[in-house]
């Protein structure tokens, strides 16, 4: 089952919805649907499935064929078409050779598949921008247990800080800002970010996990990004005064001033898509303290992560399937990022599904670090549920990534 987000990079493949309005408001599949049964499933019929790369070329290069200026498009038949058929040949693929999906990725992927990494997960607990009805322009405010000895205890600090975060947010806000939004997370209504963080170290003192969590956050920051070259940290507010508009080196000093007060590892999308200047100059002077994440900015593609690599412009690669539209390119995208010494997060998107493909994928691929929400939810939950099934079969040979969660091999 494929993915689909909702605040969204304007350079990631395209995902084919039908526009019948008179259909769930345009949102239908059954275009991509077709494209499945009627184009591409006829010439996979008798393939090998353990090879992906040669059936992804196949539908991405042949069937599609469709390109723009960062490579293939995936616009004749939809990245959502191409993606699910890519990850059922996996799962195929894996089912041949009698492998566990992750051991068969890892296999795909070149890696060692005598020992696996388990990935430190960042829960979405508090959300802003897109994801959530108040005042808060930054998206996502989360928490990486860090200090935990394996999977299943991160997942134990996880959930007692989540709770004790609940306990704050109504004692302070009252019951209804304890609503989750579209990832689990809570959304009250405040407007300066220092709250959230403050919130969040609130609730990890009251859990008794000082200094074992970490703190990450997805800024977002294309959402509010203005024509003027600004940012407004008061976006949701419709004609506002304007007085909440922040120039990107007043944008960088506040990311820093986060980084000098709170214990932050990890800043996502700390400015608009375009802003190659922007990452860069964040990145040489917070670099090596905190990973900066380029999502919206990468958009799980080589293109643009070549590009990143030469402007020295973030330091690690969000990795979303659904970006790209082929397991083979995704892999693809993951080592050249850890070859060249990056963080590699492997990532849900904001609508998902109860698939728990990203759950071997971020196994397989040893990247250290998962994104899937709070731990609330079912379809988040359905990940972390596969990776603590994966831990324990595993026994020995796994190992939690933990505070090494940027360079697990290193």
């Amino acid at each position: 089952a494929v993915p689909s987000g909702a605040s969204t990079g304007v350079y990631e493949a395209l995902e084919l919805r039908d526009k019948d309005k008179g259909r769930f408001m345009g949102k239908g599949c059954l275009t991509a649907v077709s494209n499945v049964n009627n184009i591409i499933a006829p010439k996979l019929i008798g393939k090998d499935p353990t090879d992906q790369t040669g059936i992804d070329k196949l539908m991405v290069e042949e069937l599609d064929g469709s390109q723009n200026e960062w490579g293939w498009s995936k616009a004749k038949l939809g990245a959502n078409a191409i993606l699910a058929v890519s990850m059922a040949v996996c799962r195929a693929g894996a089912a041949a050779k009698k492998l566990p999906l992750y051991k068969h990725i890892a296999g795909l992927a070149g890696k060692d598949t005598s020992k696996f990494v388990l990935p430190v997960p960042a829960m979405n607990v508090i959300n802003g921008g897109s994801h959530a009805g108040n005042k808060l322009a930054m998206q996502e405010f989360m928490i990486l247990p860090t200090g935990a000895s394996s999977f299943k205890e991160a997942m134990q600090m996880g959930a007692e800080v989540y709770h004790n975060l609940k306990t704050a947010i109504k004692k302070k806000y009252g019951m209804d800002a304890t609503n989750v939004g579209d990832e689990g997370g809570f959304a009250p209504n405040i407007l300066k970010n220092e709250e959230g963080l403050d919130l969040l170290c609130e609730a990890i003192k009251m859990a008794g996990h000082e200094g074992k969590i970490k703190i990450g956050m997805d800024v977002a920051a294309s959402e509010f990004y203005c024509e003027d070259g600004n940012y407004d940290l008061d976006f949701k507010t419709e004609g506002n005064d304007g007085s909440a508009k922040v120039t990107k080196d007043q944008l960088k000093d506040l990311y820093k001033s986060f980084v000098d007060s709170y214990p932050i590892v990890s800043i996502e999308d700390p400015f608009d898509q375009d802003d190659w200047e922007g990452y860069a100059k964040l990145t040489a002077e917070c670099g090596e303290k905190v990973q900066i994440v380029g999502d919206d900015l990468l958009v799980t593609n080589i293109k643009r992560i070549e590009k990143s690599l030469s402007e020295k412009a973030c330091n690690a690669l969000l990795l979303k399937v659904n970006q790209i539209g082929s397991v083979t390119e995704s892999i693809q995208a993951a080592q050249m990022s850890m070859k060249n010494k990056w963080g590699v997060m492997v990532s849900h998107r904001s609508g998902e599904t109860e698939d728990t493909f990203i759950a071997d994928l971020v196994v397989g691929l040893q990247t250290g670090e998962i994104k899937t929400g709070a731990p609330c939810r079912s379809e988040r939950l359905a990940k972390y549920n596969q990776i603590i099934r994966i831990e324990e079969e595993l026994g020995p040979a796994g190992t939690y990534a933990g505070t090494n969660f940027r360079f697990p091999g290193a």
